[in-house]
């Protein structure tokens, strides 16, 4: 399970109630890593050029986790900058998380998100400090693949049926 946060602000401009982080992350866990839920990681290159693309998740040990090639900009963009966000189109809210992505080299780390994503059907293995398997997704390149942790700094959620909310929430990094 993430993380509570320590703080909420109520962002609503029509008068209803907040968005509890209790209906987030009851959206995650049913919608996190299937293939028909929107998961969009944004970065910004050395230049300060934004960039985004679609990525699969999972979540783990209060985290989530995500792959992508050494090649892949999304990569080349977080080890100049591991300040990032991750967009989610969830059952019922949009989700927009801010805070950083570090690659993950420790080989239990590794055992216990690859033996998550097998579990949700992909069939990942650690191949030494990355993550290898018979195919995965056109925007992580090809194999090996690095798989990144990220650490939520804020949180905005809209509620996208009733009852409608927005809410800002704050962690601790």
């Amino acid at each position: 399970m993430l993380p509570k946060p320590v703080s909420a602000q109520d962002l609503n401009i029509y008068g209803r109630a907040d968005l509890p982080w209790q209906r987030v992350l009851e959206a995650l866990e049913v919608a996190i890593g299937l293939p028909e839920t929107a998961e969009f990681l944004g970065t910004v290159s050395p230049s300060g050029t934004p960039s985004s693309a679609g990525i699969g998740c999972v979540e783990a040990d209060g985290h989530i986790y995500f792959t992508s090639g050494p090649a892949a900009r999304k990569s080349r963009n977080l080890a100049s900058n591991p300040n990032c966000t991750l967009s989610l189109r969830l059952p019922g809210v949009d989700l927009v998380l801010s805070g950083e992505a570090q690659r993950v080299t420790d080989a239990a780390e590794l055992d216990r998100v690859t033996a998550v994503y097998r579990a949700g059907g992909w069939p990942a293995e650690r191949s030494g400090d990355d993550v290898t398997a018979p195919y995965s997704a056109q925007s992580a390149g090809p194999a090996p693949w690095h798989l990144y942790r990220f650490t939520i700094h804020t949180a905005v959620g809209v509620a996208l049926t009733d009852p409608h909310g927005a809410t800002r929430w704050q962690f601790t990094h």
